[in-house]
């Protein structure tokens, strides 16, 4: 059992999803260890597989993981992750710098007041940062009149480019020259970058804006420290991507910036959406999110013209763009005997195009693009193409044209900042592409990874030297550490004779070689080589066990991929156009080069290339950048730990801090080392010792061995802080079980005390209460004798009251209805008086009203008779005499009965 993993041991574990996790050690059982995981979860686990936990570590991380006592992968990963967490997303590994892409806009970061304050500052001196890492090249070029070179790596997404960018600036605010106007030469090498980008980036499934090749930038200085010259070294542009893209991926960004461009150039070249051009529209993506390609147009072409690109080139420059656009869209059919033609009127409309951009005949396009012409000694033959060969002639040509408009973009922006002949000092910028492994690994990715392995060489022994350095300044021996090196996979991709690359040139050589046989001949030669796996049951498939991992490459392409010609016919037909730009593209060809055959190796170019920016960086003081990209949701605040620790594994940092573990790992200053382990040898607190002393005596006592002790510092071996940590852990715990015992004791007897304290108390309290009770009791009793003779009292009253209040109520009430009746006698009997009285008065009352209108009735009916006889005689006397007089008298008299006549009749029918 590891002596540095006891039970209560704070650890890390493995976890599947958070690749570790801290937890305490709850069990050891022999081998194996039953923890307790920080999520609550219980695993068993080998002792062999844990990492011991610094419990004393900040929460915020350390700024320079050197400064970690425990120096392994999950101290390393979580260190990143509680500085990402805080927006910390640099970290230094020593003099190596950790960049950690924050996915959003950082713009305090990088601000000129910030510029200020690291110029001339001492490494650690401030935070981490990598204007710090500028600096520390600057200054050491400088000062020691060496060159420098910063090496810039990551995968794809982790930020190589901005930070690439950032340093460029840096150094171009550091050497710049601060009263001069208009194109100089730093500007020139800032203005570069965009027109790079536009021509050599495209959108890719990790990144918006990924770098398809590789980049070392020379920055020259003078004596006085100002930039006074550039050059631009590119390296393995993806060619592939022109005429093959995948979804949701976009091809290079100049194709979409110039199909965004003002509507005068779009009619010029005839061009439209993106989505109507096959070699675009094989992907769903067109636009980026946040980005307005008709303004990265402008500006491109703003930044051409600062870095010497004359507007006659620019145009010739986007007219081969658009030239290339057309050309993909021209689709072959079936002709006769196995040729082909155009296959519609639309595929010569793009032909056509394609001829009027390129300046060159149509017809000689047609023959370039459909047939070839074979050379025997007896005769010329002319070969036609099949539909599918004729769409590999035409992505090829597209190919072809695009890499050499790139070389030569690169060219004129060398030619145009000029390199300075008396220059003695340089500092190197390497943005250059890091590991990659895919489900579908070809020849680019093989390429890649090559590159890779050379740059972990030179990373390996840059930090073994500086290993030795601090052990040099120190004072202490180191010949015995061992370097770790991986010459081995070098060889066996590079060695010359007998490597990959050398059987693949071979292979290429041979016109009827295949894929197939070229995978068969690297089963036969590294069958037995431990770097190189045949896969179970693969026929073209092989695996090369890199320093990052284990990668599979599919060799289908490899053959196609290595060779590097251009087909005569297209080279016949672009030299011989009348536009001087492309015919400068395709140079006719020295009769040496046409003699010597067709076949250039890519490979064999490509690791010439590598060795020379080798020999460069050898030649160089190295300080490196490694990027990382925290999550492929490309969002902020997202730390995935697999993620990263993969990239950690690929970018070498893993590697680095084995090496660093093959010597000794960690060093502390002695007092340091006092501070946190003197209760180990508690009796040197007691004398007057020297702090070396003091730190070797409590080595000694712990029998440790194999550690040295420097001038300030101690160096230990891996382990041994791990060892010296458990010991500690264990004192503590004995000191704690004596402290704990005497606690306990302390304890039980002030619990003693108090519990017989309170039985005391709890005793007296329940006397007290029992007599209280009994007190309750009698007191209860009297009150009850008493309350019963009230309650009879009250009984007997209340019955009284009772019954006399009835009588009384009773009496009232009988003598009530006696007087209510005799009232009521007398109230009727006056009532019917009173009736009989006002009957008595109306019934005389209308016999008497009855009598008299009785009697002026009799009377004015006698009057009437009277009146009528009286009338009757005087009219017979004196009719004729008094006529009138007589007549007035008969009409009064009339007047006069008439009423008379109604009272009669009304007194007769009240009668009746």
């Amino acid at each position: 059992m590891p002596q540095d993993i006891n039970v209560g041991s704070h650890i890390w574990v493995g976890d599947p999803e958070l690749a570790w996790i801290d937890g305490i050690v709850i069990n050891v059982d022999g081998a194996e260890a039953e923890i307790q995981t920080s999520d609550g979860k219980m695993v068993t686990t080998k002792l062999s597989k844990l990492y011991p936990k610094d419990v004393e570590a900040p929460a915020g991380g350390v700024d320079d993981m050197t400064k970690l006592s425990y120096l392994h992968e999950p101290a390393v990963l979580y260190n990143l992750a509680s500085r990402y967490e805080i927006n910390e997303i640099y970290t230094y590994c020593g003099n190596i710098l950790i960049a950690i892409n924050p996915f959003q806009s950082l713009s305090d970061l990088y601000d000129v007041y910030l510029m200020e304050r690291y110029k001339g500052a001492q490494l650690g001196e401030l935070s981490p940062h990598v204007f710090a890492i500028a600096d520390v090249a600057y200054r050491a070029m400088i000062n020691e009149g060496k060159s420098n070179s910063i090496l810039v790596s990551g995968e794809s997404g982790a930020g190589k480019t901005e930070t690439t960018k950032m340093l460029m600036r840096y150094l171009a605010y550091l050497g710049g020259h601060a009263a001069a106007e208009g194109r100089t030469v730093e500007r020139k090498v800032l203005e570069s970058n965009p027109v790079l980008e536009a021509f050599g980036n495209a959108k890719t499934v990790r990144n918006n804006n990924s770098s398809r090749f590789g980049k070392f930038v020379e920055i020259q200085f003078d004596n006085r420290g100002q930039i006074s010259g550039a050059a631009i070294r590119t390296y393995l542009l993806e060619k592939s991507r022109v005429c093959q893209i995948s979804d949701p991926e976009r091809n290079y960004h100049c194709f979409y910036l110039l199909c965004a461009a003002p509507l005068e150039e779009i009619e010029r070249y005839k061009l439209g959406d993106p989505k109507s051009f096959h070699y675009l529209n094989q992907s769903s993506c067109y636009e980026l999110v946040g980005a307005d390609d008709a303004h990265y147009y402008l500006a491109t072409r703003k930044a051409m013209d600062i870095v010497g690109i004359s507007e006659n080139e620019q145009d010739a420059i986007f007219r081969i763009v658009a030239a290339i656009l057309h050309l993909g869209n021209i689709a072959f059919a079936k002709g006769e005997e196995d040729s082909s033609i155009l296959q519609d009127d639309k595929s010569k409309f793009h032909l056509q195009m394609t001829a009027e951009l390129l300046m060159c005949d149509p017809q000689a396009l047609e023959v370039a693009l459909c047939k070839r012409v074979m050379i025997t000694p007896e005769e010329v033959i002319k070969r036609s193409l099949d539909p599918v060969a004729a769409t590999v002639s035409r992505d090829g040509l597209a190919k072809t044209i695009y890499s050499r408009l790139f070389d030569w973009l690169v060219n004129k922006i060398n030619v145009s900042i000029g390199q300075d002949p008396h220059s003695k000092c340089l500092i190197g910028v390497l943005d250059i592409y890091g590991f990659e492994s895919f489900k579908s690994n070809s020849f680019e990715q093989f390429c890649i990874n090559f590159t890779n392995e050379k740059l972990q060489q030179h990373f390996n022994q840059h930090v073994f030297k500086m290993e030795q350095a601090v052990y040099k300044d120190e004072e202490i021996d180191w010949s015995y550490v061992e370097f770790v090196d991986n010459q081995d996979v070098l060889d066996l991709i590079e060695k010359k004779p007998g490597g990959i690359i050398s059987l693949l040139d071979e292979t290429c050589m041979f016109p009827k070689s295949t894929h197939e046989t070229f995978a068969q001949k690297l089963y036969q030669t590294f069958k037995d080589h431990k770097r190189f796996v045949k896969p179970k049951l693969a026929r073209t498939e092989f695996t090369v066990v890199h320093y990052a991992g284990e990668v599979q490459y599919q060799a289908d392409q490899f053959l196609d991929k290595n060779k590097d010609y251009v087909v005569p016919e297209h080279q016949d037909l672009l030299s011989a156009s009348k536009c001087s730009f492309v015919a400068g593209l395709f140079p006719p060809l020295s009769e040496e080069n046409a003699k010597s055959g067709k076949f250039s190796s890519i490979g064999s170019r490509f690791k010439l290339q590598l060795q020379q920016l080798m020999d460069i960086l050898n030649s160089t003081e190295p300080h490196y950048i490694r990027c990382i990209k925290p999550n492929n949701e490309l969002k902020p605040k997202i730390f995935e730990n697999v993620n990263v620790l993969q990239q950690l594994r690929s970018g070498g940092v893993l590697e680095a801090i084995r090496v660093k573990c093959e010597g000794y790992p960690t060093h502390r200053t002695f007092t340091e080392f006092l501070n946190r382990f003197a209760i180990l040898a508690p009796e040197i607190l007691e004398g007057n010792y020297e702090e070396n002393v003091a730190c070797k005596w409590i080595m000694e006592k712990m029998g440790l061995s194999m550690y040295r002790m420097g001038k300030t510092k101690i160096f230990l071996r891996a382990g041994q802080m791990a060892e010296l940590d458990a010991r500690k852990v264990k004192l503590l715990g004995e000191s704690a079980k004596v402290v704990q015992k005497q606690i306990r004791s302390h304890l039980s007897r002030k619990r003693y005390v108090r519990m017989r304290t309170a039985s005391i108390h709890i005793q007296t309290a329940w006397r007290g209460k029992l007599a209280h009770e009994l007190y309750k009791d009698m007191k209860t009793e009297v009150a009850a004798v008493k309350i019963q003779k009230t309650f009879r009292r009250q009984v007997a009253r209340r019955n009284y009251m009772d019954t006399k209040s009835s009588a009384i109520v009773l009496q009232t009430g009988m003598r009530a209805m006696v007087a209510r009746n005799e009232y009521r006698y007398k109230a009727q009997n006056g009532s019917a008086i009173i009736i009989q009285a006002y009957w008595r008065r109306h019934s005389a009352v209308s016999f008497y009203k009855n009598i008299k209108k009785a009697s002026v009735l009799s009377q004015s009916m006698f009057r009437k008779r009277t009146a009528r006889r009286n009338l009757k005689e005087k009219k017979m006397v004196a009719r004729d005499e008094e006529q009138e007089d007589g007549t007035a008298e008969q009409v009064e008299e009339l007047i006069y009965v008439e009423p008379e006549k109604q009272l009669t009749v009304r007194y007769f029918m009240s009668c009746a």
